[in-house]
């Protein structure tokens, strides 16, 4: 069971890495009047895990805070982020360990 804890925590850091450096960008291409990253693609990537880093960038870097969607959405996929982890934590053998264990 370790070894599945390492592995989520590592794909959550990386996904979380990826997704503020992904606003970053984004927030630089804005400003200097560069082909910009897709909305779609920005909010993926905050549903597969990215949730703290897309807050971060939005609350640092101020990007994407006056869309009301990514108002609602980021915060949503991160408390359902949270929940599901919490979930699994608590009790490793429910249906989210028994789905991710199939990967693994």
């Amino acid at each position: 069971m370790p070894n599945i804890f390492l592995i989520a925590t590592i794909y959550l850091a990386v996904v979380n890495v990826v997704t503020f450096g992904l606003y970053a960008y984004d927030k630089h291409c804005a400003k200097n009047n560069l082909w910009r990253v897709r909305e779609s693609t920005l909010l993926i990537w905050t549903a597969i895990g990215g949730g703290i880093g897309a807050l971060f960038a939005m609350q640092i870097l101020r990007h994407k805070t006056q869309h009301l969607k990514f108002n609602f959405l980021v915060p949503f996929l991160l408390f359902l982020q949270i929940f599901l982890i919490a979930l699994f934590v608590v009790n490793p053998d429910n249906i989210v360990g028994k789905f991710f264990s199939r990967f693994l």
